[in-house]
């Protein structure tokens, strides 16, 4: 992925930032002669060391044994503390008396990537070693995940990746991401009855009896490619992976020409984009044409 211009923070960043490190609370009372507690929290994040989070660390674990899902990887995402990366941006240059240019103001701002595809994916870090090695300069944010994920759809973004440049990143896609940042629970969408019923829907309301058969599976998309700098060699799961994530399997009369098959999958498509709870749980689609083998 490329990096893209960076953006103004998101304003409970931007507070965050704003109040870190100066000599006076967010009330503007000077923190010189307090004495604060050992024992209080100050905020959610008092005892971190920077690690990844367990719960997350032992989801990833369970993938690339084969024992887990994306989906519980998502799942673990909804308690998990991560960083998001933030850099300086010039707000403001200056001509000095000698001509030459020097910077006079700055800002923090977050950073967005584009992928092949040209869609927007915001960057975050399970841990603070793998945010350093991405990127020296950048600071990191601890937040956690779910309001990462509501950042992300605050810049327009329509994934977040987790660990990117690292020997395993985790594509968290558009419908998962939403639900992260709205707090519920996600379902995928090759795994979701009700994205199963839009599809059957979708052929009994065309009427259309060149289509045998109509089925959702998970598509190749779903998977990522792990330890690929690796010793002794790369490691594929069923996860994490950009997409497409969901496989359509349309099973067809035999006969039909190419011109007939288009204008079907054409209104297909078009059924489906009209429904509400099916394009919000549907990230992306990768379409298999069949025909039914001939009978002996």
């Amino acid at each position: 992925m490329t990096e893209m211009p960076k953006k103004a923070l998101p304003g409970h960043i931007a507070a965050a930032l704003a109040g870190a490190g100066g000599i006076t609370d967010s009330a503007g009372q000077p923190w010189a002669g307090r004495d604060l507690p050992a024992q209080e929290k100050y905020h959610n994040f008092d005892a971190d060391d920077g690690a990844m989070d367990a719960g997350f660390a032992a989801a990833m674990a369970d993938l690339a044994a084969g024992d887990g899902s994306e989906a519980q990887v998502v799942a673990s995402l909804a308690t998990a503390r991560v960083f998001i990366p933030i850099v300086a941006q010039l707000a403001e240059q200056t001509v000095g008396e000698n001509g030459l240019v020097s910077d006079k103001e700055s800002d923090m701002a977050l950073v967005t990537l584009q992928g092949p595809d040209g869609r927007r994916a915001l960057p975050v870090f399970s841990h603070a070693e793998a945010l350093a090695r991405w990127h020296r300069e950048a600071r990191p944010v601890a937040v956690y995940a779910a309001r990462a994920a509501l950042s992300a759809v605050a810049e327009d973004a329509q994934l977040l990746v987790v660990d990117p440049g690292s020997q395993r990143p985790f594509v968290v896609r558009r419908p998962a991401m939403w639900a992260l940042a709205q707090q519920q629970q996600w379902q995928p969408s090759y795994d979701d009855v009700a994205v199963e019923s839009v599809l059957r829907e979708s052929v009994s309301a065309l009427g259309n009896s060149a289509v045998v058969d109509i089925s959702a599976s998970a598509g190749q998309g779903i998977e990522s490619l792990w330890d690929h700098r690796s010793d002794p060699g790369q490691l594929l799961v069923s996860g994490g992976g950009t997409g497409p994530e969901l496989c359509v399997t349309i099973t067809l009369v035999p006969g039909l020409d190419q011109q007939t098959v288009n204008e079907l999958l054409a209104r297909l498509q078009e059924f489906w984009a009209g429904q509400e709870y099916f394009a919000s749980a549907v990230d992306s689609i990768q379409i298999r044409l069949r025909h039914p083998q001939p009978q002996t």
